[in-house]
């Protein structure tokens, strides 16, 4: 019984600090769309990606156009020239896979324009939000554009359009 009482001393104590903390909500999406540069950025990276994506799928189309005009001259091709046939097919289709890869894989030239273009922004932003959760008093920020399973927010929480302020003084 007093194993159950003092649990019970302790979770209530535990909730009560709890609710003391002074904290904000943020929809960073929001901040970031607010941004002309991120928005300048966003747009660059869309064109890039297009772009990038027509270079990929004329190599695709390549590999495409070769393996069916292998398949239509299979029956007419010595064992030796199939097989010189489906080596050519095979590398190339490898080599559309690797420049794919160039592009848009972690490491890819995509991927590092996201970050050449991106990061800056980010940290202006991070940094717009921990000058303000500092000047005012919070001790903790929670986004709401990056928490689906938030479900309900007091306006009065909610700094956003706060934050925006901030960075356009800035």
């Amino acid at each position: 019984m007093k194993r159950l009482f003092l649990l019970a001393l302790l979770f209530v104590a535990g909730t009560g600090s709890l609710s003391a903390q002074n904290y904000m909500v943020v929809d960073s999406e929001k901040v970031f769309k607010s941004i002309d540069d991120y928005n300048t950025a966003i747009d660059l990276l869309n064109e890039l990606a297009k772009a990038y994506q027509e270079q990929v799928n004329a190599k695709f189309d390549e590999v495409e156009s070769l393996y069916n005009d292998y398949m239509e001259q299979k029956n007419s091709l010595s064992s030796y020239s199939q097989s010189v046939r489906e080596n050519l097919i095979t590398q190339k289709e490898q080599e559309a896979i690797e420049y794919q890869e160039s592009i848009f894989g972690k490491e890819g030239a995509l991927m590092k324009k996201r970050l050449e273009l991106i990061q800056p922004i980010q940290k202006k932003v991070f940094d717009a939000i921990e000058q303000y959760a500092t000047l005012n008093g919070y001790d903790l920020v929670l986004d709401s554009a990056a928490n689906p399973t938030m479900l309900y927010k007091s306006e009065k929480v909610d700094q956003t359009d706060a934050v925006i302020e901030l960075l356009k003084k800035q």
